[in-house]
């Protein structure tokens, strides 16, 4: 039996920053707390594969793994698999993002089942992710409504 974690932020920027700025894989090691590398290996019609690795955890060790990403940007929905699933069984991610009257809230659904012998089960995995999800979007939240502001002071009035 599987496990889930969901988790959502409004940011207070324009739907088509955040979206930008949030599907720029090659950025997420300054979007994300703990990337440290995000390698494209193949970009196609139907999405990309990436390969991210992490910066060393609390022993040590490094991870890393490979994922296909497929944003669809007119439905404002991403889904994620990883292709080398290492410790799970499997993991997908769905992310939405939609508009509201105060910015534009991204959600992110994440599915998973983790290996039997693997270094965590399914419960730990879960509270590692829900911590993890709440530092990242908050990260991201700040980087992203930052930016947002840069853009707006140095827009000409008009």
């Amino acid at each position: 039996m599987g496990a889930r974690t969901e988790h959502a932020i409004v940011i207070d920027a324009p739907v088509d920053l955040v979206w930008t700025m949030t599907n720029d894989v090659e950025t997420w090691p300054a979007l994300f707390a703990g990337y440290a590398e995000t390698e494209i290996l193949r970009t196609t019609d139907d999405g990309i594969d990436f390969r991210i690795k992490t910066c060393p955890d609390a022993n040590g060790r490094v991870w890393e793994w490979v994922s296909h990403r497929a944003p669809d940007r007119e439905s404002l929905t991403v889904e994620a698999y990883r292709i080398e699933t290492g410790p799970f069984v499997y993991m997908k991610l769905h992310w939405t993002y939609s508009v509201t009257g105060v910015g534009t809230e991204m959600r992110w659904v994440q599915e998973f089942d983790m290996k039997e012998g693997a270094p965590y089960d399914n419960a730990q995995m879960t509270a590692h992710l829900n911590e993890m999800s709440q530092i990242n979007m908050g990260r991201i939240k700040e980087i992203v409504e930052t930016e947002h502001r840069t853009r707006q002071e140095g827009a000409p009035a008009g």
